[in-house]
Parts: C-alpha cells; structure tokens; sequence
C-alpha cells in the first residue's frame, strides 16, 4: 500500500477539460495513473492534486480550484475502487484506494484566509505553500513567473499566519515548491509537523526543487516527512534516470534523517519523464525490490510505503485537537501587499463613478455618508 502525489487531476483538465464521462479511469494509456494500474502497483491511497496554473493567481485561480476540487470527488465517488478520505483513520482504514485532497499552490487561496477554511471544508487536507510563482506572503523556488518578485518575501506576517490557520485546521502545511528561505521560515514556524510532497535529495542531484541536508536536519526536528519525487531531472539531474538512482536519493535521505521521515511522492501525471522501470503507479514493486536488495527492512518499508505518512498525518490532527479552542483568524492581507487591481472595492453601488470606477477611499467614505443621512 502507498501514499503519494498524484497529478491526475491536472491531466483531466488539459485533455478531458474535466469531463470525467469522456475519460476511462480504468484503462488509459494517455496518462500514468489508471485504475488498473493502480490495483498492479498495490496502491492503497493517494493524494490528489488540486492544482491552477500560476497564470491564473490574482483572476480566477479559486474558482478553478474548486473545479479541480469538484472533478477529484467526482473521481473518487464514482468509481468503486476509490474512495474519499479526510482523516488519518479514514485513510488506515479504507478497504479501497483512498483519495486524499491536496491543493498545490497557495495561489488557489487568493490571500484568503476564509477561502482557505472553506477549501478544508470541502475535503482539502493538505496544501503547497507555493507553486512556481511566488504568493504575496511566501517564496516559490522556481523564478520562471515574475508574480510577487519583492525581497523579505520568504514568509510575512500573513504567511505566518496562513501557517498558523493551516495547523489550526489540521492541514497538512507542504513545502515543495517552496523556496529555501520559505522553507526554513516554516519549519522554524509551524507547532505541526510538515511535509516534501515530491521532493528529493539535494546531495544526490543538485536542482533547486530538491532539499538539502541543512533542511533535512530541520525536518527531522520537525517530525516532518520528505516524499521523494521520481521526475528523473529531479533525481538525475537529467533524462537518464532508472530504479537504481531513485533508490540512491532514498539511501541519502536514510543516512542523514533516518527511515522514518522518509515517504514516497513519485508525482506521476505532474511532470513528463520517469526514470526507466518507473514510468507509471503499476511499477513501484520495481523500487521496493531495489530497496530490499540494498538492506531495507521489512518495518523500514512499511514506513516509507504508509505508516510515516499516517503518523504526521496523525500528529497534524492532535495539533489541531490542541488548539480546539483557538478561534479562527481574521488576520487579513494589506492591500499594499496585493494586486490591487484584481481587487473590488467594497463600497456601496451609490459611491461609483463612471460604471465600475471606484472613488478614491476619501470620496467613498463621504458618499457612503451622504448615503447614510439620506436614509434618515
């Protein structure tokens, strides 16, 4: 049985544009994760991405992430080998593959504090900090989007408090994707353990989305959990990957944290190109049986494969429990931290000019009260 990250959603998006009637769970060779490839690799569980391009933060990344949000549980509910879970004991004790929802990129909440509660009330449990564009309040690793490229940006006061929500809610804060910075302002932050969804060892190959020892150490201070990713320009550091490699970054991770922070991410249908011998979900006996072959125990994998997971899972929950009666934050962004044009200015209709125009904040106040006395 294994936990991991699944992009599937995504791909449901780019070929089906979400209709699930169009799109054969069971079979597929378009994609890398099908049912029956599921059931192959003795898959237990997965965690589903809900994920919005960076293109889409400051428009309408939240009402596309509810769409992604609505085609996992439609993929989860109507198919009945899956089933959809939103607790550790649900996840331990499902007899199907259980489906776990994550949203990757912080972007999905537009600063929202509120938005945020409502996606944990539709099921979401976990959620990337960041994508590969920076939020206002948290750090992307990634530089390709120019969004938010201000310094002291690694974790504001709001992200501070997104962090604090999160543990609050019992969601599972997730740093891939996140920068260094972000990524040590975090672990220095939240009272719940955290997690790499899909991330791998810096020491083994050296690209900017995978975690160096420093953090590792951090991490295990932590009680957190690093889920490798298998994307081979991730693990090779180039096209050229196989089982073999994978497993080194797993030996790396091992030596320097020890087994038990350790998971699998894999990240199959986010990312075109696996190492040879794991190119879908049917093929993760292939890197078991490297691991056995390299000494790992039977309880060391039993770990990796599930109960690591259930356990931070587990451990977010009691944080949660703890802070019961914490009352949600009303900590809000400033407006000088946002794209303020992507923003409506909550006045009355009277207070407008020329059509959607907004007065200036004096103006709106002086009409409002005009309005005020009107009423009278």
């Amino acid at each position: 049985s294994l936990l991991r990250h699944n992009d599937l959603a995504l791909r449901l998006r780019m070929h089906h544009n979400n209709k699930l009637s169009t799109f054969n769970m069971h079979h597929n060779p378009r994609v890398a994760t099908d049912i029956s490839r599921l059931t192959a690799g003795h898959v237990g569980g997965q965690v589903f991405a809900a994920y919005v391009l960076c293109t889409a933060q400051d428009k309408d990344a939240v009402r596309l992430t509810l769409e992604q949000i609505d085609v996992i549980h439609r993929m989860c509910t109507e198919n009945t080998e899956l089933e959809l879970v939103t607790t550790a004991e649900g996840m331990r004790t499902s007899t199907k593959i259980a489906c776990l929802i994550s949203i990757e990129g912080g972007h999905s909440i537009d600063s929202s504090l509120a938005a945020l509660r409502m996606f944990y009330q539709l099921g979401v449990r976990s959620m990337a900090l960041t994508h590969n564009c920076n939020t206002p309040w948290a750090e992307s690793s990634s530089s390709y989007y120019t969004y938010y490229q201000q310094k002291n940006n690694s974790l504001t006061d709001f992200g501070k408090a997104v962090v604090n929500e999160m543990n609050r809610l019992g969601m599972l804060v997730d740093l891939s994707h996140s920068s260094w910075e972000t990524t040590r302002a975090v672990l220095k932050h939240s009272t719940a353990p955290v997690i790499f969804s899909h991330s791998s060892a810096y020491a083994i190959c050296n690209n900017i989305r995978n975690v160096p020892d420093e953090q590792l150490l951090l991490l295990k201070e932590n009680g957190g959990l690093i889920m490798v990713n298998f994307y081979s320009s991730f693990v090779a550091c180039s096209n050229n990957a196989n089982v073999s490699v994978v497993a080194d970054h797993f030996d790396h991770l091992k030596q320097v944290i020890g087994a038990e922070n350790i998971g699998i991410g894999a990240d199959f249908d986010g990312a075109q190109g696996f190492p040879k011998g794991l190119e879908d979900v049917s093929k993760y006996p292939a890197l078991i049986e490297e691991l056995i072959s390299r000494n790992w125990t039977e309880e060391e994998l039993a770990g990796v494969l599930r109960l690591n997971f259930l356990r931070v899972f587990r451990k977010v929950e009691k944080v949660r429990d703890d802070m019961l009666h914490n009352l949600p934050s009303e900590a809000e962004i400033s407006l000088l931290e946002v794209n303020k044009s992507c923003r409506a200015m909550l006045v009355h209709p009277s207070s407008h000019r020329n059509g959607n125009a907004p007065l200036t904040p004096v103006k709106a106040l002086i009409c409002f009260i005009l309005f005020l006395i009107q009423l009278k």
